[in-house]
C-alpha cells in the first residue's frame, strides 16, 4: 500500500491487502496472478511441486541453474536449501503460481510501452489509496481484530 501511494501498480496474488487494493482501483489497474485461497485449499491435498519442475522445461531450468550454483559460485550450495523445499514441500505453492507470474509479468511489460495508460494507471492507484491510510486500518484492526476499544488519555 505504500508502494500504490507512490504511483506504483500491484503486482501479487489475490489474498490479504491486494484485495482491497483490486476493490479500489478496479481489475484493470492491478496485476493479479496465481492461485486464489480457494484454489489453494482444494489443490493443497495433492500439490506436488515435482510434477511442475517436470513439465515446465523453463522452470526446471531456472531451478537447475540455482542447484548448480549458477548464481552462487562464491558460496557454493548456499540455495540448495531453497530449492530443496520448493521441490520437495512448497508449502507457500510458490511452484504453482511460478508460470502464471512469467505470464503477468509480460502483460506488466506490454501495459509500461503505453506511457499514457500506465500514467493513468498509476494516478488512479495514488488517487484510491486514500482508504488505506494507519488512521483506518488501526481503528479497523483494533475493533475487528484485537477486539479493544479507544480510550481517553489526557495530556501532560
Amino acid at each position: 500500500m505504500k508502494l500504490q501511494l507512490n504511483g506504483a501498480l500491484t503486482i501479487g496474488t489475490l489474498d490479504g491487502a491486494n484485495v482491497e487494493i483490486m476493490q479500489e482501483v478496479g481489475e484493470d489497474n492491478i496485476f493479479i496472478f496465481g492461485l486464489t485461497a480457494g484454489q489453494v485449499e482444494t489443490r493443497r491435498p495433492a500439490y506436488n511441486p515435482r510434477e511442475i519442475y517436470a513439465s515446465d522445461p523453463e522452470i526446471r531450468r531456472a531451478i537447475d541453474l540455482i542447484e548448480r550454483d549458477f548464481f552462487s559460485m562464491l558460496e557454493p550450495g548456499i540455495f540448495r536449501p531453497l530449492t530443496g523445499e520448493l521441490l520437495s514441500g512448497d508449502h507457500y505453492m510458490l511452484l504453482a503460481d511460478l508460470r502464471d507470474y512469467i505470464q503477468t509479468q509480460d502483460r506488466v511489460d506490454a501495459a509500461y510501452r503505453d506511457r499514457a495508460a500506465w500514467v493513468r494507471k498509476a494516478i488512479l492507484n495514488v488517487a484510491r489509496a486514500g482508504k488505506f491510510s494507519s488512521d483506518r486500518t488501526t481503528r479497523e484492526y483494533a475493533s475487528q481484530i484485537w477486539r479493544v476499544e479507544p480510550c481517553e488519555i489526557p495530556a501532560g
